[in-house]
């Protein structure tokens, strides 16, 4: 099972059940080393004591707020646990909202929320009420030394859980807009067309992180003795006329198809010419 990174209770009105989070998604990538240039060898980071010039060990570390220019007050951990609020125990959903209304864009952090023992029957019920009723749960939640509000939305199994951005941190740029009247019937058509061409449905397994590939088999290369071949460029063609370049694509999706349907005309037409040659292959077999 993977490590919870909170425990507490999830409360709604007079129900309270126990509940634990763990990560849902994490970032993978390729980390490196810093090495010293003449030897390859390991460099160690240190923490050093700019007013003794000497490293001090972590065990001489505290916490320390810069309230003036180098001047700090010393804070305890035992301090910052006294004055955590409850919801570092107690989740509380607030109010409800309709899921199509949350903007994907407050979206932090993603979390499955599990029951504990004994709460697994109001897990069920909150589970099958969001999923039914399209709402959203919203709650407050204390984790990783701050205080969040979180979304809670039924996921294909369960309730996922995910931390929200508060308003001052989502950036608005006034320069952000779209001019809608550079559209044309026309052109809107077309891309529709295109899009409508393009459609499939969504399966994230399709998608493969090609940087990460590319650099995991470069340094085997390097590791084999290899020489690193460099990935082509992609061919990027200028956008002289928006319709002329959707029609030129337009054309290039339908040809596939198009191949296809003829190999299978060509194929239907084979057989039907052949058919009688079979059947009288067949009757005098048969005689």
């Amino acid at each position: 099972m993977a490590t919870s990174v909170w425990k507490g209770h999830l409360t709604f009105g007079l129900v309270s059940l126990p509940v634990r989070l763990f990560s849902a998604a994490r970032a993978e990538s390729v980390s490196f080393n810093l090495l010293h240039k003449s030897d390859n060898s390991r460099i160690k980071q240190v923490t050093f004591c700019q007013a003794e010039d000497k490293a001090i060990p972590r065990s001489d570390l505290v916490k320390g707020y810069e309230y003036e220019k180098d001047h700090y007050v010393v804070i305890e951990d035992d301090e910052i646990k006294k004055v955590a609020p409850k919801t570092a125990k107690v989740m509380e959903i607030l109010e409800f909202v309709e899921t199509k209304d949350v903007d994907p864009v407050y979206l932090e952090s993603s979390y499955y929320m599990a029951p504990e023992g004994g709460g697994e029957k109001a897990y069920a019920l909150l589970f099958e009420a969001l999923r039914k009723s399209g709402y959203s749960g919203v709650a407050k939640i204390a984790m990783h030394n701050r205080e969040h509000i979180v979304i809670l939305r039924p996921g294909p199994r369960g309730i996922l859980l995910h931390t929200m951005y508060f308003t001052n941190e989502i950036r608005q740029v006034d320069e952000f807009r779209t001019d809608l009247d550079l559209v044309k019937e026309k052109e809107l058509a077309l891309a529709n067309t295109l899009i409508e061409a393009l459609a499939a449905k969504f399966e994230p397994e399709k998608y493969k992180d090609t940087y990460r590939e590319n650099l995991l088999a470069m340094i085997q290369n390097k590791i084999q003795g290899q020489k690193v071949v460099e990935a082509p460029e992609p061919h990027v063609a200028p956008v002289i006329d928006i319709m002329e370049a959707l029609k030129r694509t337009l054309e290039i999706r339908k040809k596939p198809v198009q191949a296809a349907s003829d190999a299978g005309g060509a194929e239907a037409a084979d057989a039907v010419a052949d058919a009688p040659k079979k059947r009288r292959a067949g009757g005098k077999r048969s005689g």
